[in-house]
């Protein structure tokens, strides 16, 4: 295992690096965007996995309303490749976690699921009346979601993208959800950190990491690369760390 702090300049599957730059654009546009500091072994990381290369690049932002962006670009051995990418609230806001996760492998995309997974008994009002007036299309390949996906809005979407138009249609819904959640932030005020309705979305936030946690694919991948002490501290740390209570 080799820790790099330097992006390595490799590129993914061309619809996992769409989505990327799409995310980058929306994020971009969002109040008091700035940089948090990682620990440069969780930040780039490069090595070799099953006989390929191994390459794991993490951006981490912070913004108005939102305590962390994540979002990472993966390669691991010959085929499989992964983008990953979550928005998370910073709970005195009423906003929903935004998440993204696309799978390719040398057989094509594997699975796409893109969400705004409620932090609260259901998603706010004004979110779903936007949600609702969307157009979802009739995807060919529907995945079932795990058993612990009760995380998850009846609104997300987890497919097997077939071809290029349905990377487009599945891109566009990704595209809908960042611009709710970004348009949001820009009118939406904090609640007061002991209020009732925050202390509600810090233990609905820790749930949802918990239950991400759950996908015992991740860390399996990370433990059997690396070690297991190393995967737990990335999943702690960095992609599914559970917010404060103060």
């Amino acid at each position: 295992m080799l820790f790099n702090s330097h992006k390595s300049g490799q590129r993914l599957h061309p619809f996992l690096e769409s989505i990327a730059s799409l995310i980058r654009i929306r994020r971009s546009s969002l109040l008091g965007l700035s940089l948090l500091e990682l620990e440069p072994d969780l930040m780039n990381i490069k090595g070799e996995f099953e006989g390929g290369d191994l390459f794991i690049e993490n951006e981490l932002h912070r913004a108005r309303g939102i305590r962390k962006i994540h979002l990472e670009r993966a390669r691991l051995g010959p085929g499989l490749e992964i983008l990953h990418c979550v928005f998370f609230p910073e709970p005195r806001f009423d906003i929903p976690i935004f998440g993204v996760d696309i799978v390719s492998s040398n057989a094509g995309i594997l699975a796409a699921i893109v969400d705004l997974s409620p932090v609260s008994k259901d998603l706010p009002h004004h979110i779903q009346n936007e949600l609702k007036c969307l157009s979802y299309p009739k995807f060919t390949h529907i995945r079932e979601l795990p058993e612990w996906g009760t995380i998850f809005s009846k609104y997300v979407q987890f497919i097997r993208p077939e071809g290029r138009d349905e990377e487009k249609l599945f891109l566009q819904i990704v595209d809908d959800f960042l611009r709710i959640l970004v348009n949001s932030l820009i009118v939406l005020e904090p609640d007061l950190p002991d209020s009732g309705s925050t202390i509600e979305r810090v233990a609905f936030q820790k749930f949802y990491c918990l239950q991400q946690k759950r996908n015992h694919k991740t860390r399996n991948v990370l433990a059997k690369t690396f070690n297991p002490q190393w995967a737990d501290r990335y999943i702690e740390k960095l992609l599914f760390e559970s917010p404060s209570n103060s």
